[in-house]
């Protein structure tokens, strides 16, 4: 992937987020139990390799961390249905707002969505 590439990608979170983590719960008060818990991120890596680093809790060479806790904890696999059909894109801008928008999106439709 050229590097000036980046992607969004949705990972599905166990359900233990919602009723161990107060600022999730906070930020989802229209979710109702039934469907998933997500996280929805941006990158300029492929989505499998930016699960690998959540999971992993990568450190950067400057020494900061760049997964997300959440993730960390309670990520389960990516839910590439709920992101295979958007285009990379060619600004950390656009993608960062791509990912607003998803995520905003999938909380209208009921799931329960963390992202930055």
């Amino acid at each position: 992937m050229p590097k000036n590439e980046y992607r969004v990608y949705v990972i599905e979170l166990s359900k233990k987020v919602f009723t161990a983590n107060r600022k999730f719960r906070e930020a989802n008060p229209q979710f109702n139990g039934v469907l998933q818990c997500l996280y929805v991120g941006m990158t300029s890596k492929t989505p499998k390799e930016r699960f690998e680093q959540h999971k992993s809790g990568y450190i950067n060479k400057k020494g900061h961390k760049l997964s997300a806790n959440i993730v960390e904890k309670y990520g389960l696999y990516l839910r590439g249905s709920l992101f295979q059909d958007i285009d990379p894109m060619a600004s950390r801008a656009e993608a960062l707002k791509m990912e607003e928008n998803l995520a905003l999106e999938l909380r209208r439709q009921g799931y329960a969505v963390w992202f930055n």
